[in-house]
């Protein structure tokens, strides 16, 4: 509210004054406020230096214990795997002499049948290699493998060599690959000729009996085949004798069970519970500096709150006051005291010439 001003000089030095110590609370304000900013960064820094502890804690704690358990884990998977090899290595040794019984016989015949042709092909001056099963693939050929056998090397020697030959040819005429075929034709051909004419011709008996041995042997041969896919696809384990790799193989799967559980329990203890014992005991350690921190973040906050209050309050009092007075402009110290020195030299004789003085002073100036 306006009111008649009598003493101009007490008005200005009041005025003065108030401006002076809103000034002075204002520069507190903004120390407290920096003094709070920095009591908060402080108080967060050391909270969060906490929860790092905790998280780095926990989890260094809780690794441990799972590298533990997994550890115990792996050394019963490494003779888990150990025992089923030496289990599987068993079982083939098992096979292979069941196999080896149950084909005994027909291994035997089929010695006594090479014996045999053997003698037979010597007796009767037959060459050796006319034993052999791609002697016979060639001029006795019977069943499915032998013909196939010779029907791959009818198509080697007169199909792939002479194309081959041709195709290295550095002139490729159709002339050459004729003359090659036919050359191949003489050659492959006539030595087929020869070597049977040499062998069928002469010993046809004997090689015809060979024929019949050599059917027995291949008889023998898919029975062994047979015998041997049989066995291997028998689910029965019985007569093997692996009882003692079953046996162990159960425990140590048990014993493996039992450490997978008990980790699991662990680990749901250490969630539950021990967790939160060491959050509890690294939160204690620092309960102190916290709660310190803690004290003097509110003690600055309430103190910041309070010289907020006087500012806001003398800054009302000052416009109401002294603003419409003097102006904004006017409302500083150094201002407010020049303009009481021009009252008291007696250049003005109000406030309202004292700032007329003023202004022109400084109009000079410039």
């Amino acid at each position: 509210m306006a009111q008649t001003i009598t003493d101009f000089k007490s008005f200005l030095e009041d005025a003065k004054e108030a401006v002076t110590e809103l000034s002075d609370f204002t520069k507190k304000e903004e120390q407290l406020r920096m003094e709070e900013l920095r009591l908060e960064k402080s108080l967060e820094a050391e909270q969060k230096a906490v929860q790092d502890a905790i998280s780095m804690t926990v989890k260094k704690r809780r690794e441990e214990m799972e590298s533990s358990y997994d550890s115990e884990i792996g050394k019963l998977q490494e003779k888990l795997k150990k025992i089923r090899a030496r289990r599987e290595k068993a079982k083939n040794q098992g096979m292979k002499d069941r196999i080896k019984e149950e084909t005994v016989e027909l291994h035997e015949h089929n010695r006594e049948l090479r014996v045999r042709m053997k003698t037979l092909f010597q007796s009767q001056r037959v060459p050796s290699f006319c034993q052999s099963g791609f002697y016979y693939a060639l001029y006795f050929p019977r069943g499915f493998r032998e013909i196939i056998t010779f029907l791959l090397t009818f198509a080697v020697c007169f199909l792939l060599v002479p194309y081959g030959v041709y195709s290295m040819l550095p002139d490729k005429k159709t002339l050459y690959l004729v003359l090659i075929y036919v050359a191949a034709i003489f050659v492959f051909g006539g030595i087929y000729t020869v070597v049977g004419n040499a062998t069928k011709g002469r010993h046809q008996s004997a090689l015809q009996e060979g024929r019949s041995i050599r059917s027995l042997i291949n008889s023998n041969n898919k029975k062994i085949r047979v015998i041997t896919a049989s066995i291997k696809r028998d689910r029965n384990e019985a007569i093997y004798n692996l009882e003692k790799f079953d046996d162990e193989i159960a425990q140590l799967e048990q014993e493996m069970a039992q450490t997978i559980r008990k980790k699991k329990e662990a680990l749901n203890t250490f969630e539950n519970v021990t967790k939160m014992i060491i959050a509890d005991e690294i939160t204690g350690n620092s309960k102190a500096k916290i709660e310190s921190l803690q004290a003097a973040y509110e003690d600055a906050g309430s103190r910041l709150r309070y010289t907020e209050t006087i500012v806001k309050e003398k800054k009302i009092f000052i416009t109401d006051t002294y603003e419409s007075y003097v102006g904004k402009e006017f409302l500083t110290a150094e201002r407010l005291e020049e303009l009481r020195r021009i009252l008291e030299s007696g250049e003005a004789g109000n406030i309202s010439e004292a700032i007329e003085v003023y202004k022109n002073r400084n109009m000079s100036r410039k």
